[in-house]
């Protein structure tokens, strides 16, 4: 049974593997941090209950270096017995808590919120938590998920910083539906995911409101507020697109604007109608060292596009990257952190294929490069479907080239096997099928194989876990380095190479 996001958390954390006696602990007798097990970030996400709404409202003063006043409200339902409950979040100063509307005692412990309500929450009744707290941009021991732009601020949280800027049930196996509520001083432009609601000016300030129509996970949330221009556009069939640019840069920035529509006409002829109620573009000013997909909004860096060295078929291959992801990712959510391949891989697949067929760069040849890496990946990342984790106290990400091109090549492998005919109709079915949802490694294996008409548990085993690289299906003449002799993909990284080399050096890569 494929499990939605919708599903009581209790099955879906079973169906993913989480252990019983985790779930047992939904009901702590004392105040200690939690997490649901997930084998890369073990302390993220809560068992005990399902969040069915956030609404969270901000308020900047105009000072990226100060922390925000925020609110955040949770719209729950328990799904085990609470005596307390506990949620992801730190990095900030929280001043009030209530749980259905009375005052709760709260308390933390290491990233978690532990929240005491005044009588035990019971399964099946609705969770209301109202949080009063701070939020605060300035990084400390770790990185939060704000990010300081040269006039205001963003947001970038992926994998586990959002429970750095809200209190949340900070893991993608517990999507829900967001509203923001930001109060900016005038003169500022406010922005998140989904679609406006409001903009109403209060005096010296201008209160903005935005909604999502499709559920989210929160690493997917985005806010950005500054000097920013929000331009207009229609998409295929109607699509609403707005992106969210420097005011001073609209006049540069807008022929790469222009280049969107094209692009989601063509992902729609790879894999299907566009997923959400509209898309855009986030261009800040900042050095994140890495471009992301926020939902609806996909945030990017200014110096993509301004950078004379970047040939314009690269910069699009990033555009595209970023796209494929609203597709692979944002409505078709990872279950587990460990499911990442099935993110990475398919949209650097569709990064390679643009590029293939715009700028007539031969995905076979991209691919041939990358399984001469495979095995150096494999060593050093641990295999496409369970890549390492950072060790206790190091800073290592999972986002490494194994997740990327090590991964696209499964999915080139997995074409070469059954076919294209059948590959294209897995593609279409996957998106469809998990539309607004989680899914794991095993429903891919589990709907590729019932797409082909065959099992692939054996191709997929040794592909998705194996430490060297399988032969490569209608290619035997392909050779995989030496381990220590492995090299990165390209001399120019691709999109998709470049992201997972700057996350883990916290900088741009040098062309």
């Amino acid at each position: 049974m494929l499990l939605s996001s919708r599903t009581p958390r209790t099955a879906a954390l079973l169906a993913a593997g989480v252990s019983v006696a985790l779930l047992a602990a939904a009901a702590p007798q004392s105040a200690t941090p939690l997490g649901i097990g997930d084998r890369l970030f073990p302390n993220l996400g809560n068992p005990g209950y399902d969040v069915r709404s956030y609404d969270i409202a901000f308020t900047y003063g105009g000072d990226n270096s100060k922390p925000l006043d925020a609110v955040t409200r949770i719209d729950a339902q328990a799904t085990s017995r609470l005596d307390r409950i506990n949620l992801d979040f730190s990095h900030g100063t929280v001043r009030s808590v209530e749980v259905n509307g009375s005052p709760a005692h709260f308390a933390t412990s290491d990233e978690d919120l532990i929240v005491t309500p005044d009588s035990p929450v019971v399964p099946g009744q609705p969770l209301r938590i109202t949080v009063r707290h701070t939020s605060n941009p300035v990084p400390g021991k770790e990185e939060t998920g704000w990010v300081r732009t040269k006039d205001g601020l963003a947001m970038a949280n992926q994998a586990d910083a959002a429970h750095r800027v809200f209190p949340c049930n900070d893991h993608p196996a517990d999507k829900a539906y967001f509203t923001f509520r930001v109060t900016a001083p005038k003169g500022l432009q406010a922005v998140a995911n989904g679609r406006p609601v409001t903009a109403a000016r209060a005096g010296s300030t201008t209160n903005w409101v935005y909604r999502t129509a499709h559920p989210m996970a929160t690493e997917l949330a985005q806010v950005s507020i500054g000097r920013s221009a929000v331009l207009h556009q229609k998409g295929p069939h109607g699509l609403p697109m707005r992106d969210v640019v420097p005011a001073k840069d609209t006049k540069v920035l807008r022929p790469w604007l222009a280049k969107t529509p094209g692009q989601i006409a063509w992902m729609e002829s790879k894999v299907g109608r566009y997923p959400f109620e509209n898309y855009g573009l986030l261009i800040a000013e900042a050095n994140t060292g890495f471009e992301l997909e926020t939902q609806t909004l996909s945030l990017f860096e200014r110096e993509v596009f301004t950078r004379p060295e970047y040939p314009k078929w690269y910069v699009e291959s990033i555009m595209v990257h970023e796209l494929a992801h609203q597709w692979f990712g944002d409505s078709v959510s990872p279950r587990t952190w460990s499911d990442l391949w099935l993110n990475e891989g398919h949209a650097t697949w569709y990064e390679a294929l643009y590029t293939e067929e715009k700028a007539h760069a031969p995905i076979a040849k991209r691919m041939r490069n990358a399984y001469s890496a495979s095995d150096g990946w494999r060593a050093t990342g641990g295999p496409p479907a369970a890549p390492k984790g950072p060790k206790h106290g190091e800073k290592i990400s999972i986002f490494r080239p194994v997740v990327y091109d090590g991964s696209a090549l499964v999915l080139y492998a997995l074409r070469q096997e059954i076919g294209k005919d059948a590959f294209e109709r897995l593609e279409r079915t996957w998106v469809s099928t998990h539309r607004d949802s989680t899914a794991t490694t095993a429903d891919f294996v589990s709907l590729a194989s019932q797409v082909s008409g065959r099992d692939l548990s054996v191709f997929f085993q040794a592909w998705l876990y194996g430490k060297k690289t399988p032969p490569m299906p209608g290619h035997p003449d392909w050779k995989s380095q030496a381990v220590r002799k492995a090299k990165p993909v390209h001399k120019s990284p691709s999109a998709s190479v470049q992201k997972s080399q700057r996350v883990q050096k916290s900088q741009p890569v040098q062309k």
